[in-house]
Formats: C-alpha cells, structure tokens, sequence
C-alpha cells in the first residue's frame, strides 16, 4: 500500500438486526469500532454500501461496509472503490475467520478465498486477491453444530467478555497496517497467542 493514497477499509457483515451481534459480523463490529474510534460516521450510502470518509492516524480513508448479504459483498466493494478511484492494492478486508482460534488475529497481503464467500466475492468482482485481509479468529464450534449455525450464531458469554479487546486489538492491526505496511502487522499481529494472555 502507497502511504499517499487515499485508502478503503472494508469489513464484512449480514445487513439487518438479526446478524447484528453474530460471530460472521466480526468484520462489521471492527469497522464499527473504527469509525467510533477515528470519529468517522457511517453515515453516507451508495452502491449498496454505508461508508464515511476521515483520517486513521493521518492516512485518508474511506471505511465502509457493504449491506448486501456476505456472498453478494464484491459488487458494492467494487464499485465503491472505482467511484473513489481506489486501487485493490489499497483495500484492506476485514473478516472472520473459523480456522482461527477465537482471539486470534491474522493478516494476509493477497491469497485465495480459504472458504469465505464474502472474500470469494470480492475476488469475482476484481478479478484477482490481491487485496490485505485482517482474519479474526471465530474458531470451529463443536462436531454436532454445523458451520452455518456457529458462524451466523451469537457469540458466547465467555467469549462476549473477550470481545472488546479483540475489536479494540483489531483496530490496532489496522493502524499498523495503514502506517506501516502489512509486513509490519503480520509480524506484530500473526502470533498464537489468545486474546486473554496479551
């Protein structure tokens, strides 16, 4: 990423109530942190997104986050970023992630989907991955419990009590990743450590 661009933050959700506090919203919970954080309203909508425009520690951003459902996310990135002008190589996703234990975070410069419709849809629109992604672990539920039921599932009360720090660690990881490039975040940011021992 080019420190003079003007950047776009994206994170990844379900539009409506009913996917409010669920565990596929992780990427929806940090953009929303962001904006509080950086005193930026999600207040403008086009393209089938809400998205607001501000600075991240002196780096120009727009943070958005698309209200089509996950598997429809790409086309409103898409078009958000050429209304804007916006490179791929200056978007960075925010997501969940079921192959990483809760509390983890991982950043990713390009690669595949791993899975992630949302990601997956993104990648149709562009035509390539080479965007960053900030995966937030959401960890795999138990073998009787199918994925679709823990990803659009609540978050347990354990892990609710974890919850702010992580958005909070995730808005860091975004910080870092704005300031001083993804390489820099991976090395802070991709460890094993859980949540509670930071």
């Amino acid at each position: 990423m080019h420190r003079q661009s003007l950047r776009i933050v994206v994170g990844l959700g379900n539009p409506g109530e009913t996917y409010t506090d669920t565990r596929h919203n992780a990427g929806f919970l940090a953009v929303d942190q962001l904006a509080r954080g950086f005193g930026i309203p999600l207040e403008r909508k086009k393209f089938d997104a809400v998205y607001g425009r501000g600075a991240i520690e002196g780096v120009d951003v727009i943070v958005a986050k698309p209200m089509a459902f996950m598997n429809r996310s790409g086309h409103p990135v898409k078009n958000l970023s050429n209304y804007f002008k916006i490179s791929i190589k200056d978007m960075l996703v925010i997501h969940d992630d079921i192959d990483l234990a809760f509390g983890r975070l991982k950043i990713k410069e390009k690669g595949g989907a791993g899975g992630h419709k949302g990601i997956r849809s993104i990648m149709d629109a562009f035509g390539g991955g080479e965007f960053t992604r900030l995966r937030i672990g959401i960890g795999r539920a138990a073998p009787e419990i199918s994925v679709t039921h823990h990803v659009l599932g609540s978050f347990h009360a354990e892990e609710k009590q974890l919850l702010d720090q992580i958005i909070e660690r995730t808005q860091d990881a975004v910080v870092t990743i704005l300031c001083q490039g993804a390489t820099k975040g991976m090395n802070r940011f991709n460890d094993r450590r859980i949540i509670a021992n930071c």
